[in-house]
């Protein structure tokens, strides 16, 4: 007898090790499924490469997809520790829309009130192969876009091209318009940064459980019907960097 498949896997990509160790030092016990933390290294190129291997297992035809990590805010008003919940994410190539933005943000403001977050910001994430800095930084405010990072866009669009699925993007911010990297207060920024991404699992794992409902719609996207959710990780621990 063929025993019946379990519920969809979820990938959470990441590009840094700080970040990987900030998400896997948080509670995996509410995951609806078995959930893989994924360093892709820094970049689009690495991040692409990453995620196409990862989803190229015949366990993982249908698994959700999280870019996550730190990211720089566009818009006035940010601080690090903020939360981005991206509504698309765009870059050169194009871009791609996600899946259940408003269950990701009300889940993160949740948490954001019994923790160190500060506020949770929706709007477009933009991709860039470099890090991004003054007049340039309101060049791509101008374009709509409420923060940018190296990663998103390249993780979403290689997860969509492998496969019908849920995908997002959630950033903490470390750096912004009036926090720049540059400055004195990096430290401070960069330690308010880490300490949100510790507490976004749970969030992450509502996301994950919304897209299982029967159904599957997350926000009237329909999440594909053929979830294989094989109870195995996408790449075994061993094969993953550290």
């Amino acid at each position: 007898m063929t025993p019946s498949p379990g519920p969809a896997p979820l990938l959470i990509a990441c590009a840094l090790g700080i970040e990987r160790f900030a998400l896997r030092g948080g509670d995996f016990g509410a995951a609806a499924g078995p959930v893989t933390v994924e360093r892709t290294g820094m970049g689009p190129q690495a991040a692409e490469r990453a995620v196409t291997r990862a989803l190229a297992g015949s366990g993982a035809s249908g698994a959700a997809v999280i870019a996550t990590g730190f990211c720089a805010g566009l818009a006035p008003g940010m601080h690090p520790g903020d939360l981005v919940v991206a509504e698309e994410t765009r870059d050169g190539a194009g871009h791609t829309p996600c899946t259940g933005t408003a269950v990701l943000a009300e889940a993160l403001t949740r948490l954001s009130r019994a923790g160190p977050g500060r506020a949770v910001h929706t709007g477009p994430l933009v991709g860039s192969g470099h890090v991004v800095r003054g007049a340039e930084r309101a060049r791509l405010h101008a374009t709509g876009a409420i923060a940018v990072d190296m990663e998103s866009a390249a993780t979403l669009r290689s997860a969509v091209a492998a496969g019908v699925r849920p995908v997002a993007a959630v950033r903490v911010i470390v750096d912004a318009p009036e926090h720049e990297l540059v400055r004195i207060g990096t430290l401070r920024g960069g330690i308010s940064a880490f300490r949100v991404l510790r507490t976004v699992l749970p969030a992450f794992f509502a996301w994950h459980r919304s897209s299982l409902l029967p159904g599957g719609e997350l926000d009237g996207h329909a999440a594909p019907s053929d979830h294989p959710g094989r109870d195995v990780s996408l790449r075994p621990e061993s094969d993953q960097a550290s």
